[in-house]
């Protein structure tokens, strides 16, 4: 498996990924990163780690299909056969789906289908895990489909929500088990590929 990323921010999954493959736990090369944010960590982090790194975003090709392009030919040309969203926050497009369909794995802060779709992302979600009054929370990898968050769940892993949960304790508790969730998940979409 070829494992390529994309991410805005800091690519926390990406780097358990990479710290999982250079360890021997999980048979993979990590080949590329894209991020749409060029002052991203993922970014800076990709290029000292030794892997294809690209800025990609609406600021350097302001058509949506050219976008589309540009990160399809980014990521097919980095030789991965296999596409991990680690906190990406842009929606892909068709040319990127279809040369990744089935092959694209995302890691979401809820259980979804609960508090998943278009606009919950990022803060968004916990906050929406807060107001709804739910007692447990936690992360999904799903893979990708057309429609946002509507894949079908690979994995889970469940967080209690505790009284007197704040944002910030809320997010914290759930971060602290994505990088474990993403290595589990892509272990088994490789056991079953």
């Amino acid at each position: 498996m070829r494992l390529a990323f994309l991410a805005s921010h800091g690519g926390s999954a990406a780097r358990a990924l990479v710290e999982a493959i250079r360890a021997g736990e999980l048979k993979a090369e990590a080949v590329a990163l894209a991020s749409n944010n060029s002052k991203s960590p993922a970014l800076a982090w990709a290029r000292e780690a030794g892997l294809r790194a690209a800025h990609l975003s609406s600021a350097k090709y302001p058509d949506a299909g050219e976008l589309d392009r540009a990160i399809r030919d980014f990521l097919v040309g980095s030789g991965a056969d296999t596409l991990i969203l680690s906190g990406y926050m842009k929606e892909l497009g068709p040319q990127t789906l279809a040369a990744f369909e089935g092959r694209i794995l995302n890691i979401h802060p809820s259980l979804l289908p609960r508090h998943g779709g278009r606009g919950m992302y990022g803060d968004r979600v916990h906050e929406s895990v807060l107001a709804s009054g739910d007692t447990e929370s936690g992360a999904t990898v799903h893979l990708v489909t057309a429609g946002i968050d509507e894949g079908p769940a690979l994995e889970q892993v469940r967080v209690p929500v505790l009284p007197g949960d704040t944002l910030a304790t809320l997010k914290a508790r759930v971060q602290a088990e994505e990088g474990a969730l993403m290595l589990r998940a892509v272990k088994g979409f490789l056991d079953r590929s």
